[in-house]
């Protein structure tokens, strides 16, 4: 099962990363932004983008102690053969995963689904490729993870054709750049159709509302999922929806939840820079 932690660990990221790249003035309206580079991500250099150049950086990003356990894993897998090999890319995707790692994780997911063919081992892979593809702004590796996540959900939903884990992570990669965003929005309005709670397509949807400047839409989508449960990815994107909309007091108190769930002071300021652009 997908850790818990590491979904955690990727909404902070996500929401730092969007605060400090947006303007404390708020969100580039559709109008103003620029072509979306997303919609033209595959390219021929995919199949440039490996394991080892994921592993380097991740190692760093996890500290000398946990990068000098997955190097011993590294260093057998590299002589082992048949089931040992097998084993020992099992232990190196699920350490990466309790690290919190989901780019080096997908490449061995990747390898272990392309060995057995196992529904599971596809949409692990695929799951861990859009995460990693939502964590990164580097340009060579984004096409790599968004066409391996399309390849990955593909392939799991020939063994599973009905599998609304697949197609929610399929109409992901394809908004991303792997087809194109309508064929990816209509997949997770079909998976939204069968599971009209289902967190991920739900969440997914509202941001690419944002995204287009459907704010309205977007703020139903967030509220779905925070009638579940609260969470601070979801209700960082009903504040920023709210504001765009300049509903002042809803923005206020959904930023002010975001403070209480992610107590880290440099978040604050940011947030609070939010806030008092609203009050003035």
């Amino acid at each position: 099962m997908y850790k818990k932690q590491i979904a955690v660990g990727i909404a902070v990221v996500v929401m730092m990363g969007y605060l400090y790249h947006l303007p404390v003035k708020g969100l580039i309206k559709p109008k103003e932004a620029k072509n979306d580079k997303t919609t033209v991500l595959t390219n021929k250099k995919t199949n440039t983008v490996t394991v080892d150049m994921v592993s380097e950086p991740a190692k760093a990003a996890i500290g000398a102690g946990l990068a000098a356990k997955i190097s011993d894993l590294e260093g057998q897998l590299k002589t082992a053969t048949g089931n040992d090999a097998e084993k020992l890319q099992q232990q190196l995707a699920k350490q990466w995963d309790d690290d919190n790692q989901p780019a080096p994780a997908a490449f061995y997911y990747q390898a272990l689904a392309r060995k057995g063919n196992k529904a599971e081992d596809w949409l692990n892979a695929g799951n861990r490729f859009n995460d990693a593809y939502k964590l990164t702004q580097d340009t060579l590796l984004q096409p790599a993870f968004v066409s391996n996540a399309a390849e990955a959900f593909t392939n799991a939903l020939k063994l599973q054709p009905e599998s609304l884990e697949g197609k929610t992570g399929l109409g992901i990669a394809y908004v991303n750049g792997a087809a194109g965003p309508m064929q990816g929005i209509a997949l997770l309005l079909e998976v939204v159709k069968k599971d009209p709670k289902n967190w991920k397509a739900n969440l997914n949807l509202g941001m690419f509302a944002m995204k287009s400047g459907q704010y309205e839409k977007a703020v139903g989508r967030f509220k779905t999922l925070l009638a579940q449960r609260t969470e601070l990815e979801p209700t960082f994107y009903l504040a920023e929806s709210y504001k765009q909309l300049g509903i002042k007091k809803e923005a206020i108190d959904a930023y002010q939840k975001c403070k209480e769930m992610m107590p880290d002071p440099v978040f604050a300021q940011r947030i609070d820079g939010y806030i008092n652009e609203l009050k003035n």
